[in-house]
């Protein structure tokens, strides 16, 4: 029995000294953890301060790197594999210089050439009894486009055909006596006086006839039935085409009536207003190039007619009238129309690029600069004179850069699907 309680003293001792023995242990080593564990996070406060730091240097880098591009006007860059160039049409070649001549460009009006238009109207005073021509069609010179029947024109028939008679009673009487004389039955006086009536009744016939003419009727239209009522027609003096009718039948009309407008539109006026300051580069007989709306794609050619010598006091302006032949008659008055004139090229040379070398990014106007053989900058350009298809350069490209003188639109197209790209957080 005293034996066995020894036996249970000695596991109750060994027992309490395992458990003080395992704290102990384990305090230590909780310590040491927690040490560690202090440390640890330590180390990565510093790395994640020296990692803030780096970042914020990145980023002043890159912001750095952002200003160095924008000084050179850059506004974007892609990139092209060479044959992917070739597919999409896209051409580079060095920037050159050349001589680039000057154009004015004007707007103006189309307006019929004054001096092909023609106000047909009676030349004495009628009553209309037939319209033979209406709005719009063609005529020919001396072309009659109305009738009349006139008092006036009755009476000068009247004093014709009775001047007519009396020639032919002078000449008659002139012929007798002349037979008289050559018997010796007359004296030789009688045929002195015969011979001056004759010549005075051929002179009267004579201006009867003119005013015929002047009225518009001519002695072979009065050959035939005498008692036919005459009739005055009413003739076009130039060919063209009828713009203006007033002619209505059974109304009265005199001179100072215009019953037909008729012009002559194988020729026309452009009309334009010449800015003061480049008053010094046209003169009178300068080339000029004719577009209107309806058809963009010809080019008409004309000439300056007349410069005024007057200066608009409110535009500053100065009318000059270009003069355009009109095949087809496809330019019409009161058409608007822009008119270019050529100014001499013998100014220095410029830098210029054609005008599909730039496109308009970004409210931009930009050329793309090959920076290597696969990737394109566009650079932002200041645009100056522009002339026969081609646009100085007045900042932005210089001599030598090599720029994508054909493609550009597809590189600019590329540069947008990758804006839209970026937009949706993918990349390219």
């Amino acid at each position: 029995m005293k034996r066995k309680g020894i036996i249970i003293g000695i596991i109750i001792a060994l027992a309490l000294g395992g458990g003080i023995v395992y704290r102990f242990t384990h305090l230590t080593t909780g310590g040491g953890e927690h040490k560690e564990e202090a440390g640890h996070n330590e180390a990565g406060h510093k790395e994640e301060k020296a990692g803030g730091h780096e970042e914020g240097k990145e980023h002043t880098e890159e912001k750095e790197g952002h200003e160095g591009h924008d000084e050179h006007g850059e506004t974007g860059s892609v990139k092209m594999t060479a044959e992917v160039q070739k597919q999409n049409g896209v051409v580079v070649t060095p920037a050159k210089k050349q001589r680039l001549a000057g154009v004015i460009s004007a707007t103006g009006k189309v307006e019929a050439n004054a001096d092909r238009i023609a106000h047909v109207s009676p030349r004495i005073s009628g009553k209309i009894v037939a319209v033979r021509a209406s709005l719009g069609d063609s005529v020919a010179a001396g072309q009659s486009l109305a009738t009349l029947d006139s008092v006036e024109l009755g009476e000068a028939l009247n004093r014709y055909r009775q001047s007519k008679t009396k020639l032919a009673l002078a000449q008659s009487n002139m012929d007798r006596i002349k037979a008289l004389v050559e018997k010796k039955i007359a004296a030789r006086k009688d045929i002195f006086q015969a011979e001056t009536d004759y010549k005075t009744a051929q002179t009267e016939l004579h201006t009867d006839e003119e005013r015929l003419l002047l009225y518009g009727i001519s002695t072979s239209e009065l050959k035939g039935d005498s008692q036919k009522k005459p009739l005055l027609p009413v003739r076009s003096p130039i060919g063209g085409i009828i713009t203006e009718k007033h002619a209505i039948v059974g109304e009265l009309a005199d001179p100072s009536t215009s019953l037909y407008t008729v012009a002559d539109l194988s020729s026309v006026w452009v009309l334009v207003d010449i800015g003061e300051r480049d008053l010094a580069k046209v003169r009178k007989g300068q080339p000029a190039t004719v577009t209107v709306g309806a058809y963009p794609d010809q080019k008409l050619k004309g000439r300056i007619t007349y410069i005024a010598d007057l200066v608009d006091e409110a535009t500053h302006t100065v009318k000059a009238r270009v003069e355009v032949a009109n095949p087809g008659r496809k330019l019409k008055p009161e058409m608007f129309a822009t008119v270019e004139l050529a100014l001499a090229g013998d100014a220095p040379p410029v830098l210029v690029v054609p005008e599909d070398a730039i496109q308009d990014l970004d409210g931009k106007k930009v050329v793309f600069i090959a920076e290597t053989e696969t990737e394109f900058a566009a650079r932002q350009v200041q645009a100056g004179r522009a002339a026969g298809g081609m646009v100085e350069i007045v900042s932005g490209l210089q001599e030598g850069e090599r720029y994508a003188v054909k493609g550009a639109f597809i590189l600019k197209s590329e540069i947008k699907k990758g804006e839209v790209v970026d937009e949706h957080g993918h990349g390219k």
